[in-house]
């Protein structure tokens, strides 16, 4: 099989889909691997890194998307790329379509086979190929939250951790999966007031037991986070529904009564934002205030640290890219449930589910699944 990576083009990417380590191994198992020139350049892969793994650099993305039958990405096409989705190609990359109808259109209507990272999920549940970015997500808001709480800026100038005679500053974290938790830790080393809410009592109670009692818990409803987002100087909202559109678990009084110069930071973004007051934000112009809240909304966060996101998460996304190009596009989706659960377009058409419901747009069955 011929497998590609091209140069990612959203505002701030700079993480790249597939790693020399990983077009080496691909190039072992007898396929061809191109890369768009400078695709690695961002996350410190030269292209001389991957010549020497035995892809082929080629000038342009044009060839890339044009020749290759998979193609490996971080992140959905954006506009200028949809002109190269065309029956005959695979897309393997995050999609996050339910924030984006106009992508869930043109992908369904180009005839491409496009499968999303974010949504291969495991028997148990888990969604590995989201769990890195998750973990990098979380660290991260927790530690953009706290900057944007300081001057220069329209933070209200406040230390979390506070310092002897002043009480430390009050951080509310919706969620309680794999970005809730790495925010959560790094909020308790800078030793914040923190409280974490969800739905899921047994997640609740895993971070309560893990985290030494040094982290307040509480069940989410609304009257629960209108009382909780009152004067709390620092929001980091991490709810997920896979496949759906995020809940507006956020209203915007809610926000307003955090109060000037607070801090909001909506990691669900990705699949439309957990807030009434959130919208798409960019690497180069990151923040806007409204109700006097700061806020951050960037849909790549952790393109922000290409270096580390770019090994995390090729880790993790090198088996299946091996197993798509080792046994074809439908025989690793045959063998595979896990990667057939992510199948999101195919044959020209729209796959049942989350995306299909939350549009209400016509779908057809995954081919790929029978029951369990």
């Amino acid at each position: 099989m011929r497998v590609g990576t091209v140069r990612e083009r959203k505002d701030g990417e700079l993480r790249v889909g597939l790693t020399p380590e990983g077009a080496h191994a691909l190039v072992l198992h007898g396929h061809e691997v191109l890369v768009e020139s400078g695709a690695g350049a961002g996350s410190g892969h030269s292209d001389a890194a991957y010549i020497a793994s035995g892809a082929r650099v080629v000038p342009t993305a044009e060839e890339v998307w044009g020749t290759c039958d998979l193609i490996v990405k971080v992140k959905e096409p954006v506009p200028e790329e949809y002109r190269f989705l065309r029956p005959g190609l695979t897309l393997f990359t995050y999609l996050h379509l339910a924030a984006d109808r106009t992508l869930t259109e043109r992908l369904a209507a180009s005839g491409a086979t496009a499968i999303a990272y974010e949504l291969v999920r495991k028997a148990d549940g888990s969604l590995p190929l989201l769990a890195p970015m998750s973990q990098v997500a979380g660290r991260m808001a927790a530690e953009i939250g706290a900057h944007l709480l300081k001057h220069p800026g329209p933070g209200r100038g406040k230390l979390l951790g506070g310092v002897a005679g002043v009480p430390p500053g009050r951080v509310v974290i919706l969620g309680s999966g794999q970005v809730a938790t790495a925010a959560a830790r790094v909020m308790m080393g800078l030793e914040a007031r923190v409280m974490v809410m969800s739905r899921d009592l047994s997640r609740l109670a895993y971070l309560q037991e893990n985290f030494g009692g040094r982290i307040g818990t509480r069940v989410s409803s609304p009257q629960a986070v209108a009382e909780e987002l009152a004067g709390a100087d620092l929001a980091i909202l991490a709810v997920l529904v896979p496949g759906h559109a995020a809940p507006k678990v956020v209203t915007r009084p809610m926000v307003r009564s955090m109060g000037e110069g607070a801090v909001l930071v909506d990691v669900s973004i990705d699949q439309g934002g957990a807030s009434e007051t959130s919208r798409p934000t960019s690497h180069s112009a990151p923040t806007y205030v409204e109700e006097g809240v700061v806020h951050y909304c960037v849909t790549n966060m952790p393109g922000a640290v290409p270096q580390t996101s770019t090994q995390a998460l090729t880790s993790a996304t090198l088996p299946y890219v091996e197993a798509l190009a080792n046994y074809g596009v439908e025989g690793a989706l045959a063998r595979d449930r896990a990667l057939a659960e992510a199948l999101s377009t195919y044959r020209g058409a729209l796959i049942a589910g989350p995306v299909a419901e939350d549009f209400g747009m016509e779908a057809v069955p995954n081919p790929f699944l029978g029951e369990r």
